[in-house]
């Protein structure tokens, strides 16, 4: 299974956002750290808070934090929200497959894609903001 760019910032950004010792963070200071267009994070900061991910604080000082608490977001849940389609086969979303009323690859991947998305939902951002110190060091992130 391959995660669009679109979720793969956005999860980027909630990293960022969840190592931050105040907890707020700008977008152009995530577009410094990953080197993404600010362009491109406006319309994930706008998303993420539309999908209840995040809370942006206007005025000096301002920026974005995490709505809820990170060990409350789970990647599936984001990933569900952020993703336009996890079919994995066309005919999952189509259903328009000659064979689909005998096929047994579609129950295949459809256990492949629960497997896959269980795993996800077990996994909080708190998990995979850490090793804390070691990312921010990288993402450029004062203590």
């Amino acid at each position: 299974m391959r995660l669009t760019t679109f979720t793969d910032f956005s999860l980027r950004m909630l990293i960022h956002i969840a190592l931050k010792p105040q907890g707020r963070a700008t977008i152009a200071e995530v577009a410094q750290a990953y080197g993404i267009s600010e362009n491109h994070l406006m319309k994930v900061a706008h998303l993420l808070g539309q999908a209840g991910y995040v809370t942006t604080l206007r005025g000096r000082g301002g920026g974005l934090v995490l709505a809820r608490p990170a060990t409350d977001i789970t990647v599936g849940e984001v990933v569900r929200r952020i993703e336009p389609d996890l079919a994995l086969v066309p005919c999952f979303a189509k259903g328009d497959c000659v064979i689909l009323p005998a096929c047994r690859l579609k129950h295949a991947l459809h256990a492949a894609r629960e497997a896959f998305l269980a795993v996800l939902d077990a996994t909080t951002l708190a998990d995979i903001a850490v090793p804390d110190a070691e990312l921010r060091g990288l993402l450029g992130i004062a203590a």
